[in-house]
This record gives C-alpha cells, structure tokens and sequence, in this order.
C-alpha cells in the first residue's frame, strides 16, 4: 500500500508533551517530509524534519507569525488543549479552556486554511469523548470539547467544497499529565498517535484511538448523531 504521509508536510500544536510529542516522532515514523511542532516552550529535535515553532494558540500574533513562516502544509493537527478540575464556579477559567480548546483551534486553521485548500489537505481536531458525554469533574473542559466537536462538524461540512478533509479525535483516557492523577485505565500516548494517523489515512471522520473510545465506533457511523449530522450538512 502506498504511503499517504510520504513527503507530506505537518503540523501539530501542543507539540512538547503528551500526545502532542508522540504524534511528532508517529509523523516521522510514517516518512513525512516535514514536521512543524507548535508549541509555548523553545525545544530541539535531533530529527533535522522537526522545526519548532513558537505557538501559543491563543496569541493571534504568534499564530499569524507561524503561519508566515509556512510555505506548504498538507496535514493541521490540532491538538493542543487544557483540562482542569472545576466545578463551574468560576467564569474566568471556563473562559480559559474556552479560548484555548475552542478559539484556538479555530484561529490556528483560519490562518493556515489557505495552505490545507492549495494542498487539499486535513485538518485533524484532536478532542476527547468528553465533547459527547460530559465528566463532571472537569465540566470547563467537557464544555470546551463540546464546542469544539460542533467546530469540527461544521468546519467539515464548509470545508468539503473546497477539498479539505476534517477529522475529529475523541480520544478516551490517555496516560498525560492532564490525567495522570485519574486511577483509571489509561491508553499510551504513542498508541494514540499510532491510531490517529491510521484513521486519517484510512479516511475515518471520527476517530476512537483508544480501548476506551473504541467501544463507542461500531454503531457510530449508523447512529442517530451522525445521520443527523449529514442531514445538516445537506443544507449548504
């Protein structure tokens, strides 16, 4: 089978840890081109494919910056996010998990969409199954999500005329350090990163990377959200 991510270009916010730091050393394993790893800290990479960019997704300057310094892009994954225990009582952190989950994602494609439209390239919004049942010991979070899987759904069906492919990521529970003090079962970083470049290549909408997740994908495609979903989109 040919290779889709052979001399293809990436990039991947929330590149410096978990999740986002596997997807990196997943993308080189599948032989990209490049990798741009966006993230808030100056790193290196000993892989001469990986530059670093300085990206916090909730600084317009710095996103329009990285998007100048990018001369192509075939794949956007959008993976940096926060999580944080709460009980809804304060406003100024749902705000937080707001701009950073939900704007920006939305800003960090909205600079980049021109590069994805050239390519007709994908956008891969990683989120977490909290976007379709709510953990109410991480509510800020969970709504975040929510309105990111509703970002995600729309941008796919705007997107499809002009040949973009939007993916969304509904991750179950993975060993980070966003719930490392969870004394759950828990799926590797790097087996996430390894299911969710074999569901982009494999064309998957939703994509469920974990054990956890993985339970809801049978009945997914034929189930009542998705049929909802796609007569929604026959609107436009």
């Amino acid at each position: 089978m040919p290779n889709p991510f052979a001399d293809r270009t990436v990039l991947i916010t929330g590149a410096n840890r978990g999740i986002g730091r596997a997807l990196v050393e997943e993308a080189l394993l599948r032989d990209v081109k490049h990798v741009y790893a966006g993230t808030r800290v100056s790193l290196t990479h000993a892989d001469p494919r990986v530059t670093y960019l300085s990206l916090d997704v909730t600084d317009q300057a710095e996103i329009e910056a990285a998007a100048k310094t990018v001369d192509s892009l075939d794949i956007l994954v959008n993976n940096a996010g926060l999580a944080a225990y709460d009980n809804l009582g304060d406003r100024a952190l749902l705000e937080q998990h707001l701009a950073v989950n939900l704007f920006g994602p939305h800003a960090v494609t909205s600079a980049f969409l021109p590069h994805l439209v050239e390519s007709q390239g994908s956008i891969v919004n990683v989120l977490s199954v909290a976007a379709i049942a709510s953990i109410p010991i991480i509510p800020a979070y969970s709504i975040s999500k929510a309105a990111a899987f509703s970002l995600t759904q729309s941008q796919r069906a705007l997107l499809a005329s002009q040949g973009v492919r939007v993916h969304a990521v509904l991750t179950g529970p993975t060993d980070t350090d966003m719930s490392r003090d969870l004394d759950i079962p828990k799926a590797s970083p790097e087996s996430v990163a390894r299911a969710i470049f074999d569901g982009v290549a494999a064309g998957d909408e939703e994509i469920f990377p974990d054990p956890m997740s993985a339970g809801l994908a049978p009945s997914w495609m034929a189930g009542s959200v998705k049929v909802l979903e796609r007569q929604n989109a026959a609107l436009l």
